[in-house]
């Protein structure tokens, strides 16, 4: 059975993601601080993202079971601020998280996708990294993230392994609807700036990663899947 490890994997779009991979035939590991929120399909081992030699022992202790030919980066935080108020301890936490943990992890689990001549990175951005305001560290460490899959993709395509990045919209997650609550009038502006008409829903986002994931997509790698319901296209759908 192939082996997979989902970040931030024990809510929201990660849970999703696990959940499918798991329908998928996928032996998942989610590796995240807080143990999920349900009857998850997948195998939690805690981790705090922002702690690099935490991080690495735990990839450690989950590579000491054998190889992990799948991995999708999905966690992340964001902290909204006006760039006159983000404070370098935010800044660097942001990155810590979106960012460079996405890189220890695949430094990590690289050298057996290429023993095993196959692999699957999937690295999950953000629309913001086009551009939105107060999010001066989320946009730049999310465009990180979507360069350094860029430069992945090359490194390990003639290996088998292959690497490419979702950049969702917005999804109605537990997050999401806590910081736009269903009655706040604004969190209706943002569903009506969607083209399509909806949130998108951590669903969406499983099933774009199950297709990056599979033997169906070998010959695609360094993408960017936008899966934003149009909202990157159009705003408003004007």
């Amino acid at each position: 059975m192939k082996r997979a490890i989902v970040t931030g994997a024990s809510q929201g779009i990660g849970n999703a993601v696990a959940s499918r991979l798991a329908g998928e035939g996928w032996d998942v590991v989610n590796l995240d601080l807080k143990p999920p929120s349900n009857d998850a399909e997948s195998r939690w081992v805690e981790a705090d993202l922002t702690d690099t030699s935490q991080l690495e022992g735990a990839l450690e202790k989950i590579l000491s079971d054998g190889p992990v030919t799948g991995l999708v980066n999905n966690a992340g935080i964001g902290i909204a601020t006006l760039l006159e108020e983000t404070t370098n301890e935010d800044f660097d936490r942001q990155v810590a998280v979106n960012m460079r943990a996405p890189m220890i992890c695949a430094r990590a689990i690289v050298p057996g996708m290429r023993d095993q001549g196959f692999g699957r990175i999937v690295n999950i951005s953000s629309r913001a990294h086009l551009g939105k305001t107060h999010r001066t560290a989320y946009a730049g460490s999310k465009g990180g993230i979507l360069s350094m899959g860029r430069v992945w993709a090359l490194e390990m395509a003639r290996d088998g392994i292959t690497v490419n990045t979702i950049a969702p919209g917005p999804i109605r997650t537990e997050l999401f609807e806590r910081v736009n609550p269903p009655d706040m009038p604004r969190t209706q502006e943002i569903i009506d700036s969607v083209p399509v008409g909806r949130l998108g829903e951590p669903e969406d986002i499983a099933n774009a990663s199950a297709f990056f994931m599979s033997d169906h997509a070998g010959f695609v790698t360094g993408q960017t899947l936008y899966v934003c319901g149009g909202i990157t296209l159009a705003r408003g759908g004007n």
